[in-house]
């Protein structure tokens, strides 16, 4: 059975129109580690709401954002998933199978991907952004920044795929 995806040209200009509307909007480009710092930060007002009172970063994110979960890049993240959900749907690619490579086990395939997880989610915020809000979007207004931090994403990955390549082939 032959696997349907969407032309890929098709799909990069989309998501050029999507950020360029999102520019227009929101004053803002896309970006998804903004929507996990909002959420983590209203868990810790939640769970220690002394702690927030007393700490500048967390005052000044309040001040700045207002209530965490209102921030609309929380409601992207949310139409991410519902898109991809949907999208897996229609071109009949829903499944829940865990691909990995025969040589290794599941678990090692599992913990692999979430510590890579763990360790691209610290680089964003390190580096200020994730790929769609650090690289993608500044890409688009010509940031320095932007086109450096896509370099360094992808020669990262070039230089880094040798060596963990086992856990997927």
């Amino acid at each position: 059975m032959q696997t349907k995806y969407m032309n890929p040209y098709l799909a990069g200009f989309l998501l050029g129109l999507l950020l360029v509307a999102t520019i227009y909007i929101t004053g803002r480009g896309l970006g998804a580690s903004g929507a996990i710092k909002s959420v983590a930060v209203e868990a810790v007002q939640s769970v220690a709401p002394a702690h927030t009172s007393e700490t500048k970063f967390y005052q000044e994110y309040l001040q700045q954002h207002g209530s965490p979960l209102k921030s609309w890049l929380v409601f992207e993240v949310f139409g991410v998933l519902i898109g991809a959900f949907i999208s897996g749907l229609i071109s009949d690619r829903l499944n829940f199978t865990l691909e990995k490579s025969p040589k290794i086990k599941s678990k090692t395939r599992i913990i692999a991907a979430i510590v890579g997880g763990m360790l691209f989610g610290f680089g964003a915020q390190l580096g200020r952004g994730c790929t769609s809000g650090a690289a993608l979007s500044g890409m688009a207004v010509l940031s320095t920044g932007g086109i450096l931090t896509m370099i360094f994403i992808f020669g990262g990955a070039y230089a880094f795929a040798y060596f963990f390549r086992k856990l997927w082939l």
